[in-house]
C-alpha cells in the first residue's frame, strides 16, 4: 500500500509546491526570456493558489483565530526577509524601501482586500455580520502603529528629513514590537473568542478536522509555498520595473506591484471565507496581516539599520499622509458597527483605486 504522505504528496496540491520551489531554484540569477517569464508566472500562480488550500487546512485543524495568524506570520516573515535583502542589496531608493512596502500592504489589506471581501460578501449574503469587539482592538493597533512608523518621522527634529535618529528608531521598533505582541495575546489568550466566527449558519459542521500528520505535511507544504511566492516574485521584479519604466511611472509603484504579489495567499484566503459568510474570518486575515507587516517588518528593519548603519527613510509625503488618514477614518466608520453591505465594499474598492492611480500619476 502507498504510504499516505506519498498519496498526500501526489496530488495537485503536494506537487506544485515542489515544482514552484524547482522552478524558483532554476530560474534564480539567470535573465528571464519570455518562455521565462511565462513559466515563473504560472508558477506563481499556482504557489498562491496552492498556498491557500494548505493555509486552510491548518486553520481548520487548529480552529480559529490561529489558523489566520498562522498565515499572517508565515507570509509576513517572508515578506520582512525580503524587504531586509532588497535594503542590503542596495540601489535607488533602498533607503525607503522598507515606508513604502509597509505603506503600501497597509492600503492594499485594508482598503483592496477589506473592499473585496465585502463587496464579494456582501453581494452573494448582502448583510455581513462580523465581531466590533474583535475589530475596533485591531484597528486601534493599526492606527497607533501607522502613525508611529509612517507618520511621526516627518514631524521629528532630532535628524533632517522624514527619519528617526538611532535611539528613536530602535524605540519606534521596540514599540511596535510591544504593541503586537499585545495584540496577538488577546487575540489568542485573554480575549480569543473576540475573534471567532460570528455563528451565520455557514460553518462548514460536516467537515472532519484534519489529522495531525495532514496538517504538518500542509503546514510544511504552505510554508515551502510561501516561500516560493516571495521568490518568484522577486524573480518577476525586474520584469516589473522594466514595464514601470517602459509607462514613465514612479519606481514606488515596483513596491507596490511585489506587495499585492506577496499578499496573494492572504487575499485569495479572505476572498473564499467572505463568500462563505465568514466575514470575520476575512477580517482576521486582513487586519492580522496589516499589523503583522508592521508589527514585524519595522522591528526587524531598525534593528538592522540601527546595528549596521545604513539609511532608512520612514516619513511619509503629505499626499500619502491624506490617504493613510482617509483609509483609517473610513475603516473605523466601516467596522465600528459589526454589519456592513455592497455599499461599504464599494467605498474601500474606491480608494484602493485612488492609491493605485495616484501611485502611477503622483
Amino acid at each position: 500500500m502507498t504510504h499516505p504522505a506519498l498519496r498526500y504528496v501526489s496530488r495537485w496540491y503536494g506537487w506544485i509546491p515542489f515544482a514552484a520551489a524547482l522552478v524558483l531554484a532554476f530560474a534564480w540569477g539567470q535573465a528571464l526570456g519570455t518562455i521565462g517569464v511565462l513559466l515563473v508566472s504560472v508558477s506563481l500562480v499556482g504557489a498562491v493558489l496552492t498556498a491557500v488550500h494548505h493555509a486552510e487546512v491548518v486553520a481548520h485543524r487548529v480552529g480559529e483565530p490561529f489558523g489566520t495568524l498562522i498565515l499572517a506570520l508565515a507570509v509576513t516573515v517572508i515578506e520582512a526577509a525580503l524587504v531586509v535583502s532588497m535594503i542590503l542589496s542596495g540601489g535607488a531608493g533602498a533607503a525607503a524601501i522598507a515606508r513604502d512596502t509597509v505603506y503600501a500592504a497597509v492600503m492594499i489589506v485594508c482598503n483592496g482586500v477589506v473592499g473585496l471581501c465585502l463587496l464579494l460578501g456582501g453581494l452573494r449574503h448582502h448583510v455581513l455580520a462580523f465581531r466590533v469587539d474583535g475589530t475596533s482592538p485591531a484597528l486601534s493597533v493599526l492606527a497607533a502603529l501607522s502613525v508611529l512608523v509612517l507618520v511621526l518621522p516627518g514631524f521629528t527634529t532630532t535628524t533632517p528629513g522624514p527619519t528617526y535618529s538611532a535611539s528613536q528608531l530602535a524605540f519606534a521598533g521596540l514599540m511596535s514590537l510591544v504593541l503586537y505582541a499585545a495584540f496577538v495575546f488577546v487575540q489568542t489568550v485573554r480575549h480569543r473568542d473576540y475573534f471567532l466566527p460570528v455563528e451565520t449558519g455557514a460553518r462548514d459542521e460536516h467537515a472532519a478536522p484534519p489529522g495531525n500528520g495532514e496538517t504538518a505535511l500542509s503546514l510544511g507544504l504552505l510554508l515551502v509555498c510561501l516561500v516560493a511566492v516571495v521568490g518568484l516574485a522577486k524573480l518577476l521584479a525586474p520584469v516589473i520595473q522594466s514595464g514601470v519604466g517602459a509607462i514613465g511611472a514612479p519606481a514606488a509603484v515596483v513596491g507596490v506591484a511585489i506587495a499585492m504579489l506577496v499578499l496573494l495567499p492572504e487575499t485569495l484566503a479572505a476572498a473564499r471565507a467572505a463568500r462563505a459568510n465568514r466575514m470575520q474570518t476575512s477580517l482576521n486575515l486582513a487586519l492580522g496581516s496589516a499589523l503583522a507587516t508592521i508589527g514585524l517588518t519595522i522591528p526587524v528593519v531598525a534593528a538592522l539599520s540601527v546595528v549596521l548603519g545604513f539609511p532608512l527613510v520612514l516619513g511619509l509625503p503629505g499626499k500619502e499622509m491624506v490617504l493613510l488618514a482617509l483609509t483609517l477614518i473610513v475603516s473605523v466608520l466601516t467596522l465600528g458597527s459589526g454589519r456592513a453591505t455592497v455599499l461599504q465594499g464599494t467605498v474601500h474598492l474606491v480608494m484602493f483605486a485612488v492609491f493605485l492611480f495616484l501611485a502611477v500619476v503622483p
